[in-house]
């Protein structure tokens, strides 16, 4: 298994690899990521390497071939390079010039010159131009794969997917039959790009558009995502929908008590957030929302707990005088998450819509109803109607701080109403475990490793 990131805090990745070596398989999860040294640990019988990614500068190229990143190249046919203007960028800030905004909306031309010409001379390839640093992945992972030989790949998310289909080739020239399983883990042109420039999702989207043609099978993790898919690549076969759905059985049974962590007393009402923050999460609509629920306190459940975009929650909090009803906590175990979590009363999903926003449901909701809370929803598409399918919650207007706290308290008037959702013949539970998507994935395996006539 492949994945961009440093395996321990992505479930989905962590739960596939360990599912799959409890079926037998032998496996080993290669990850990516900015650290010192390769890491080495193992996920019951699968192994974890994580592996050093040192990022080579990110250079684009001028029109004639040659490196832009020192100017000249690109200036001398009148394209200016991305070295030029992030240059002249620094001056302009740094005399008071501009501000960093318009700075970057000033280099906005030039990327979207560069994107036009690169895409012109080598269509979906004008990734190795636009993004180079996608070559950091191959020159760091495809060595270690070629050294494992193995019999099927899993590419987790897109980064990924040109990695694996370059070792697939490779190993066919050696005359091995190599397996390639595309797990697609959000809808790229949905996406919020990772890098605030305008190449990013042109370049990443040629990449998918390149290579996606060597799976053997796409997995996904919804139904409307699986649809966009096959739309998007004419895909010859339906992805297999593996939900992010939560480990229901578990040898970690003990686990901390989000309630005593944030110094609570039984009867306190609690709401819980619970995942990655940014701004397109909606947790800023939470905050303004608790003045107008009084004596109600907020658990953010984060990765880190002192990055800079949750100390400015923190003080948005304060600003408001609700400070000393926010409470922070880190991360802990997936397979710990659900029983920590049962002690709030609500899981909060504020999310702003934004189109993968409004196609899944996310991994959260899972282990929010897992952990038995009702839950209290922004109106996207998906959650939002399961959520009043179902009658595990309440719904309302993204980014509407009234409408939030209206539902709060609906939910808080009557919860054993919305826990009742999750009991009985008709419980959705049963489905929504990460048991029921290992064998869907596990059968998939063996479907591409049989040998046919």
């Amino acid at each position: 298994m492949l994945v961009d990131n440093a395996v321990e805090g992505d479930s989905r990745v962590q739960k596939a690899a360990r599912s799959a070596a409890d079926a037998g398989w032998d496996v080993t999860l290669i990850g990516c990521a900015h650290v010192d040294a390769e890491r080495r640990w193992r996920l019951g019988d699968a192994e974890v390497r994580v592996l050093p990614l040192a990022a080579s500068p990110a250079v684009v190229a001028g029109p004639r071939g040659g490196s832009a990143s020192g100017g000249r190249a690109g200036s001398r046919d009148g394209f200016a390079s991305l070295g030029g203007v992030s240059g002249l960028r620094a001056r302009l800030v740094a005399r008071g010039g501009l501000s960093l905004r318009a700075a970057r909306l000033a280099r906005r031309p030039v990327e979207h010159a560069q994107v036009r010409y690169w895409r012109a001379r080598l269509r979906d390839g004008a990734w190795r131009r636009l993004e180079p640093g996608l070559w950091d992945y191959e020159r760091v992972a495809g060595p270690v794969i070629d050294e494992l030989r193995p019999e099927l790949i899993h590419a987790h998310d897109f980064r990924m997917l040109g990695v694996a289909a370059r070792a697939v080739d490779r190993a066919r020239e050696q005359g091995r039959e190599v397996k390639l399983v595309w797990d697609a883990h959000e809808w790229l042109p949905g996406a919020r790009p990772r890098r605030d420039n305008a190449r990013w999702l042109p370049a990443h989207l040629g990449y998918v558009r390149e290579y996606v043609g060597h799976a053997d099978a796409v997995v996904t993790v919804s139904d409307m995502l699986a649809d966009l898919l096959v739309r998007d690549h004419a895909l010859p076969e339906r992805p297999t929908v593996i939900l992010n759905a939560p480990v229901a059985a578990t040898t970690e049974m003990s686990a901390p008590d989000l309630r005593e962590r944030c110094g609570l007393s039984p009867g306190t009402p609690l709401l819980v957030y619970s995942g990655a923050m940014a701004v397109q999460r909606g947790v800023d609509t939470v905050v303004e929302a608790l003045p107008l629920l009084p004596g109600v306190h907020l658990a953010l459940v984060v990765a880190d707990p002192d990055a800079a975009y949750v100390r400015q929650v923190v003080a948005r909090a304060a600003r408001h005088q609700v400070g000393d009803r926010v409470h922070v906590l880190p991360y802990v175990s997936h397979r710990r998450l659900v029983a920590f979590l049962a002690t709030a009363d609500i899981g909060l999903i504020p999310l702003h819509h934004w189109p993968n926003h409004e196609i899944a449901l996310i991994t959260k909701f899972f282990e929010y109803a897992h952990a038995r809370l009702p839950i209290v929803v922004s109106d996207v598409r998906t959650m939002a109607d399961t959520v009043r399918a179902t009658g595990q919650g309440e719904v309302f207007r993204a980014r509407d701080a009234a409408d939030l706290a209206r539902a709060v308290r609906v939910v808080l008037a009557d919860p054993d109403r919305y826990r009742a959702a999750y009991e009985g013949p008709d419980s959705p539970l049963p489905g929504w475990t990460w048991e029921a998507q290992a064998v869907r994935l596990d059968a998939l395996y063996r479907r591409l490793l049989t040998p046919t006539r």
